[in-house]
């Protein structure tokens, strides 16, 4: 059963400022205040918030979760505040405060006394805030707020219940290809609610969106691409944009700025006074990594305790080589010299904050000059840490760039105004010339074009030859307006835009979504990278069914996202890398590369060391498999020795799986034996490169001694950890659960979910009773007599139960299928729709022509097939399927080779009726209901 909402106290919502001084025990700043005055009173954010960088942007969740919560008690159908927040960056993010600063505010709603800060009305303001936002979603228990981050790579998360208050963080192009239907990291079976938690209910704050020109515009055309649709949800139908950047458009009508009472605050008159004396350099020619390493060393020398010091570089290449040379220049008792490219994967990143966050030798906003450090700390960096890091360093050293860069990388100096003796340089650098001999191409600078000429020129008429102050109230008139141009984008046309709804089958040759939210450029689109000891064989089949699965399955953590042509070039002409496949479980050769790809490379491949992706690191130097960790380990002879060296474990390997090629019968002892001399073998050889000792010896601890072999992935001995595989729609694992489910039940509490969401979020009556009914029938082509015989295989349940969920370990569920005679990869969907049918021919009556579409369509939808087909699979069965519905018994064939031919249309009518975001929400509505259920069951059993 659905749980109750728990309805608001009837306490008054308390303003913004008791719910921010609450939270973040402090007042709030004049015009974090008077935003959310005018944002409470206009019902919208404005288009633009221009307020410098250090004055607390990151407030801007505070204030829309406040609106959201504001909102509670209202009729779902007349809210204005969106349900999700997406707080979108351009770059993928190392030490992303904005993120922390989330996830602490969901912490504080969940159990608002639990720190023992805010006083007694403090607490009492979360409560009220924290008890509104549950009130909106189906479950309440659920938590007041979810927040996920979205860093990249692959099986990124996406928000579990449309109805829950959400903070989304993540990068332009997460936000943008999911919005598309093309979500990167994510299958074609999430893509439509990926694209629904995007395109509907959404509030979008763009940080820097200046650096996102294209996604502004891309989402007024996505609104011109169903001009007639029914918007369901009322304004929240569309997305709500707002841009936060100090660098935009001054003269914009809708723009949010500073007025006289934020000046006169003391705190804010510090920050944006605050001291940022700025050398300008200049070299003509030489290595430029070289100049910056120089430059910092200049700086550093001067300094009378040991400081902190940040040098930007406009590319990897570039921040390598000067934190290469730093090194060189300053031996490790005297500084601590680190990288930040974003090219790292979550392990590596995760140390490189812990060094800039550390309170007493790192550089976090808020930290005295010198206090407890015993060296100095140098981070270079590229632009990952201009946007979203509360960082505050005490030296700055910057190559050249453009003005909304420099103005940016000023925010990461003497942020808070405390530091005196705050110093930088600015390293004017040549340009590069044309290649091509007799060019008319005028030089340029990478990254940012002819703008550096002009920010040198307006540098030297500011402060001659020396230095100029750069502080926030200053640097606006120093460095003029930004010269940099966005380029142009594709225009957005409906057919374009047709051809990604059709997530199933994806049509060949397809237009790639990226230069609808980044622009046409020349530079290279990116694939994500990761590492492992096991990698699965291919075969000469393009059938996915005949595919090997890649095990454990990839996830976002473990990726890198490196440049199309640095990986060409690091693999060379004739090596063939592995690519994970569209469905994110089975593999094939990366011929060719492609934008957005994920690919598999061989541990002892090399190319990552402690800071990330490093072309220079060859073959033989072997990386950590950051997958392994609470999975297992692979009983495979050639995983073993990638991970630890250890070769000849063929026969041991063979024996312990009883595959031993003799004719006798391998005895479990022997079985026993072989795999405690793996592991044996194992501990002797010692830790491999690329783990740390207590990594290697957590795993090894977590061995247990149950082997499992499932047919298409690799045999492995299972971890004792429950750290569960996530699950698959299309191998049907969401059919497995803890416990037993029957069917009726089992649709019963699905129809009530989606019922509760539908009412939570404001549909009317038809539409909500249509996902109702959806989530009541979606499963019941399960009744099918060889889906029954899969899901029990033993026979352990009585004849007349009819199930919807099995309780059968993972590793069995391929082999039972096989057995049971269910077609690899049929659709129980395609019979759950086949019945409806015949229902509704049986019940002329019910609903309009609108609402049938709607039930068919959200049913043969239901694991995201059927946009626009439920493909066939080869079937010869005669058998027919029957269920009861509403006491009336209906049968249909079981034949899974035939296609419904009628889904096309039915998937094109319902796209102009209800838009594609519209229709994607609808779908997304009774899937996640049923994700929902299904996951309650085994949380429960746990």
């Amino acid at each position: 059963m659905t749980d109750e909402p728990k309805a608001p106290s009837g306490a008054p919502m308390p303003d913004f400022a008791s719910f921010y001084r609450a939270f973040n025990g402090r007042d709030p700043f004049p015009w974090q205040e008077r935003l959310a005055r005018q944002v409470e009173e206009n019902e919208a954010w404005p288009g633009e918030i221009g307020v410098p960088t250090g004055l607390g942007k990151t407030s801007c969740l505070d204030i829309a979760v406040w609106w959201l919560a504001s909102q509670a008690r209202r009729r779902p159908a007349d809210r204005t505040a969106p349900t999700r927040i997406w707080w979108v960056v351009n770059r993928r993010l190392l030490v992303d405060s904005t993120a922390e600063h989330a996830k602490r505010m969901a912490q504080a709603l969940r159990k608002p006394g639990a720190a023992g800060g805010p006083s007694v009305e403090g607490v009492a303001a979360i409560e009220n805030v924290a008890d509104r936002l549950r009130s909106l979603a189906s479950a309440p228990t659920d938590g007041p707020l979810e927040v996920i981050r979205l860093r990249g790579g692959v099986e990124t998360r996406t928000p579990s219940d449309p109805s829950r208050p959400a903070i989304v963080l993540c990068t332009l192009p997460m936000f943008g290809s999911r919005l598309l239907f093309r979500g990167y990291g994510s299958s074609t079976k999430m893509r439509p609610i990926d694209a629904a938690m995007a395109g509907t209910d959404s509030l979008v704050l763009l940080d820097e969106a200046h650096l996102a020109p294209h996604l502004q515009s891309l989402l007024a055309a996505c609104s011109e691409c169903a001009p007639g649709a029914q918007p369901i949800l009322g304004v929240r139908s569309r997305p709500q944009v707002t841009a936060l950047t100090a660098t935009g458009d001054a003269s914009a009508a809708s723009r949010f700025d500073l007025d006289e009472r934020d000046y006169a605050h003391p705190v804010v008159r510090r920050r944006v006074g605050a001291a940022k004396p700025i050398e300008v350099q200049s070299m003509e020619s030489g290595e430029v990594g070289r100049r910056l390493a120089e430059a910092t060393k200049e700086l550093l020398d001067r300094a009378a305790t040991p400081a902190s010091a940040l040098v930007f570089a406009n590319t990897p290449s570039t921040a390598r080589d000067a934190h290469r040379k730093l090194g060189k220049l300053l031996a490790p008792d005297i500084a601590e010299v680190l990288l930040l490219t974003g090219r790292s994967r979550e392990r590596e990143s995760e140390r490189i904050r812990e060094h800039i966050l550390d309170d007493a030798n790192g550089m976090a906003a808020g930290r005295e000059a010198g206090a407890g450090r015993d060296r100095h700390l140098i981070v270079v960096a590229t632009q990952t840490l201009e946007v979203g890091a509360d960082i505050d360093a005490e030296y700055l050293v910057t190559e050249a760039c453009g003005v909304r860069a420099l103005t940016q990388r000023l925010g990461r100096l003497n942020r808070l105004g405390n530091f005196r003796h705050a110093r930088g340089i600015y390293l004017h650098t040549p340009p590069l010339r044309p290649q091509k001999r007799g060019s008319s191409e005028e030089p340029m600078w990478l990254v940012y074009g002819q703008e550096p000429r002009a920010v040198f020129e307006r540098l030297q008429a500011a402060g001659g030859a020396g230095t100029v102050e750069l502080c926030p109230a200053r640097v606006a008139e120093v460095l003029g307006d930004p010269e940099d141009s966005p380029g142009r984008a594709p225009e957005l046309l409906f057919g374009i835009l047709w051809e990604w709804m059709k997530t199933t089958t994806p049509p060949p040759g397809e237009a790639p979504v990226e230069p609808f939210f980044t622009g046409v450029r020349p530079t290279d689109s990116s694939v994500s990278v990761i590492w492992r000891v096991h990698l699965p064989k291919t075969k000469e089949s393009d059938a996915t069914e005949e595919r090997a699965r890649l095990w454990p399955r990839a996830r976002d953590r473990e990726a890198v996202d490196v440049p199309i042509s640095e990986l060409r070039e690091f693999l060379g002409a004739d090596e063939v890398p592995l690519r994970l496949a569209h469905d994110g479980l089975t593999v094939e050769a990366a011929v060719p590369l492609r934008p957005a790809d994920t690919v598999i490379l061989p541990v002892d491949r090399g190319g990552l060391d402690e800071f990330g992706w490093n072309p220079a690191v060859l073959k033989g130097n072997s990386v950590m498999d950051v997958s392994l960790p609470g999975r297992g380990l692979p009983l495979d002879a050639d995983a073993i020795k990638r991970l630890c060296g250890v070769a000849g474990l063929g026969d041991l390997v063979a024996t312990a799986l009883g595959n031993r090629g003799d004719d006798d019968e391998v005895s479990d002892e022997e079985r026993q034996e072989a795999m405690d001399r793996i592991l044996q073998m194992i501990l002797e050889a010692g830790t491999p490169d690329g783990w740390s000792l207590r990594e290697w010896n957590d795993f090894l601890a977590s061995l247990g001694y149950r082997v499992v072999a499932p047919g298409r992935e690799v045999a492995r001995i299972a971890s004792r950890t429950d750290d569960e595989e996530p699950r698959s729609d299309e191998l049907d694992e969401m059919s497995l659960t803890d416990e037993a489910v029957d069917l009726e039940g089992h649709g019963r509490d699905v129809g009530e979910r989606a019922r509760a969401i539908a009412d939570r979020l404001g549909l009317d009556a038809v539409l909500a009773e249509t996902v109702e009914t959806a989530g009541r029938l979606h499963d019941i082509g399960k009744a099918d007599r060889r889906f029954q015989r899969w899901l029990d295989p033993d026979g352990d349940h009585p004849e007349d139960l009819v199930l919807a969920k099995s309780v059968m370990p993972r590793h069995r569920w391929d082999a039972a299928r096989a057995a049971a005679r269910w077609p690899r990869g049929g659709r129980h969907e395609a019979l759950s729709a086949r019945l409806v049918r015949r229902w509704l021919d049986s019940q002329p009556e019910w609903g309009d022509l609108q609402q049938r579409d709607l039930l068919l369509h959200l049913v043969i939808s239901h694991h995201g097939k059927g946009r626009p087909l439920v493909p066939p699979v080869r079937d010869d069965t005669a058998s027919a399927v029957s269920w009861t519905v509403d006491g009336r018994a209906v049968e249909a064939p079981a034949n899974l080779s035939e296609v419904d031919w009628s889904q096309p249309r039915r998937f094109r009518r319902l796209n102009g009726q209800f838009g594609p975001w519209g229709l994607a929400l609808l779908e997304s509505i009774v899937r996640l209901a049923d994700h929902a259920v299904s996951g309650r069951v085994r949380k429960e059993r746990r």
